[in-house]
């Protein structure tokens, strides 16, 4: 209007477009300099009425290409004059290369030359392989003879680092960070455990949860594309940090940021893997070695598995008193295990060693929504030296198990249905139990099932989105199977619901892998899991009937890809108690 010197009433907007009744139209680009030196005033926006994409299904912009192969994931870079390179790292975590004997592997045809790799970014050290194929490189690095060298502080071990994390939650001079902390849930556990307590009919329930260390898997393995010529870095990676991932091209190749020019490509799954450089980083220093050319580095896949930045193993001890009509009155949570965001900021050059309380730890159980009384969440931060990094939403993945599985005993305790348990507790947080009432209704919770199957109920929030679930499950042949996942999720406004529904499915079936399968194992500083036959995922076949429903809401818009996955393993936990009345304390499920 200031522009056109007309009444802004008198201005329509449609499709990117103004337009006045005198015939004056335009597009957004014509005002946008002189909308840019202009005071913004009072924006008035458009009524939800009147919206005509938000909340609608549109179709992905991006299935087309993936389809018929047109779609550049960072293995199809394809580059004039290109080699390729292959890695091997010492298998012991932390540990380094001893005596290296490649003669035979560089009188291979088509092999090229040997890369000396240091511990880059937190990765363990090796050696890459460059050849004239990935084939040709791929051969060479299996043909090398190599010795490696354990770290000195000895071979890590998975059993080991549970056996401390459980000593950790035991041990009551260890309190570690709180929180969150309301009311007095020490001096009421105290009280409930005494004589007087047990008298007057309260009782104190605690269990003791563990999730073990696991792995990206991510479909493409990690990979980077990389030329360096003439002082100038040029980088193809798939990435979710192009900005660190920039930095750390820089840094290796000693030029500046701005000498980097970074291609991002598709992803082939990132799950937080791909917020790590340490890939980058190689690439860049074989690249160096390769008189100018353009070397694409892919990790086989063992080396991927093997060498990952893995999700923590954690342990938590949960406390409740509960009176003798089952109501709670005090919730108490206490968990151990290494916090990632330290780890990684230390990786990204922010100095070190950073040790400050780090909220993913116990993010799912400090923001509970139960009206309980009394309530203590507290994590104490360990470090064992395990390279641990962001998994698919992070410290809910886990938490959401401990938590949502101790609800369930607790239910079991008062004697009292578990969706009608959780609702006594929601009466303040009428949001969530919307969420419930809704995932529960749809799944016609409470109705019989045909004989041998059973449900189980999880809820939780995480990323701005509550998601409730209820799995259906059996056992054939003496495993686990879900045959039906009801999925309720509130976040928020919904620009597209397809999308929320699409991320829905597919957080379940990630979900269920690791709930089922995931695990990873380490004796003497080796990972035992080296590829899908110990390490495997969900099958077309296992996979169950996902149903999404989502509560209207006039909230902003919240996250929807990672939500759906915290619940997933509670409520195939709750509904396997459920149906053979044992109780799944430790994942993995199976």
């Amino acid at each position: 209007s200031l522009q056109w010197k007309l009444p802004v009433d008198e201005l329509t907007v449609k499709d990117g477009v103004v337009s006045h009744a005198s015939g004056k139209s335009a597009p957004y680009a014509a005002f946008a300099k002189f909308a840019a030196a202009t005071p913004s005033g009072e924006v008035k926006l458009k009524l939800r009425a009147d919206w005509k994409l938000i909340g609608k299904n549109a179709p992905r912009t991006d299935i087309p290409s993936k389809v018929d192969g047109t779609a550049q994931f960072g293995m199809d870079v394809r580059l004039p004059n290109m080699v390729f390179a292959s890695i091997r790292m010492c298998p012991m975590l932390g540990g380094g290369t001893g005596s290296v004997q490649a003669n035979a592997a560089l009188a291979m045809p088509g092999v090229e030359r040997l890369v000396y790799l240091p511990g880059y970014a937190g990765s363990t050290a090796g050696f890459a392989v460059v050849g004239k194929t990935s084939w040709h490189a791929r051969q060479g690095a299996q043909a090398v003879e190599a010795t490696w060298q354990q770290r000195p502080l000895g071979g890590l071990d998975s059993a080991a680092i549970q056996a401390k994390l459980l000593a950790t939650v035991n041990d009551l001079n260890k309190d570690g960070f709180a929180f969150y902390s309301r009311g007095d849930a020490k001096a009421d556990l105290t009280a409930g455990a005494s004589e007087a307590g047990k008298s007057a009919g309260k009782r104190v329930i605690e269990s003791i949860y563990t999730a073990p260390y696991l792995a990206h898997a991510t479909m493409e393995p990690m990979n980077c594309t990389a030329q360096v010529k003439a002082g100038k870095v040029e980088i193809w990676v798939p990435t979710q940090v192009p900005q660190f991932a920039r930095m750390v091209a820089a840094k290796v190749a000693g030029v500046a940021t701005e000498d980097v020019t970074i291609h991002v490509t598709l992803l082939g799954g990132g799950f937080g893997r791909r917020l790590e450089s340490d890939f980058v980083a190689q690439a860049v220093r074989v690249a160096m070695d390769c008189d100018g050319r353009p070397v694409q580095l892919v990790w086989p896949r063992e080396e991927d598995m093997t060498h990952d930045f893995y999700r923590p193993m954690h342990v938590a001890k949960l406390s409740a008193v509960m009176d003798a009509k089952g109501s709670v009155s005090t919730l108490r949570i206490k968990s151990a295990g290494d916090a990632i965001s330290p780890r990684v900021m230390e990786r990204v050059g922010f100095g070190g060693p950073i040790d400050t309380p780090d909220k993913t730890t116990s993010e799912g159980l400090f923001d509970l929504p139960y009206g309980v009384a009394n309530q203590h969440m507290a994590h104490v931060a360990t470090r064992m030296d395990v390279p641990v990094g962001f998994w698919r939403s992070v410290g809910h993945s886990h938490n959401a198990f401990f938590s949502e599985s101790f609800m369930d005993e607790l239910a079991v305790n008062a004697k009292q249905d578990p969706v009608e348990f959780r609702r006594q507790l929601l009466k303040e947080t009428p949001r969530y139990l919307a969420v419930l009432d809704l995932a529960a209704s749809k799944a016609n919770w409470g109705s019989a099932l045909p004989a041998g199957r059973a449900r189980g109920v999880a809820l939780h929030e995480s990323f701005g989105s509550i998601v409730a679930q209820v799995a259906e499950v059996s056992i054939d042949d003496g495993k686990p199977r879900v045959h039906r996942v009801v999925c309720a999720v509130d976040c928020g406004t919904v620009v597209n619901p397809d999308t929320v529904k699409q991320q829905m499915q597919s957080s379940v079936v990630f979900a269920l892998s690791a709930a089922f399968y995931g695990k990873i194992e380490i004796q003497g500083g080796v990972v035992q899991q080296s590829n899908f036959p110990d390490y495997p995922v969900v099958k077309l076949a296992q996979s169950p009937v996902v149903e999404v429903h989502i509560v209207p809401s006039q909230r902003a818009p919240a996250g929807v890809g990672e939500p759906g996955v915290p619940p997933l393993a509670p409520a195939v936990a709750n509904a396997l108690f459920a149906l053979t009345q044992k109780r799944y304390r430790s994942l993995p499920l199976v």
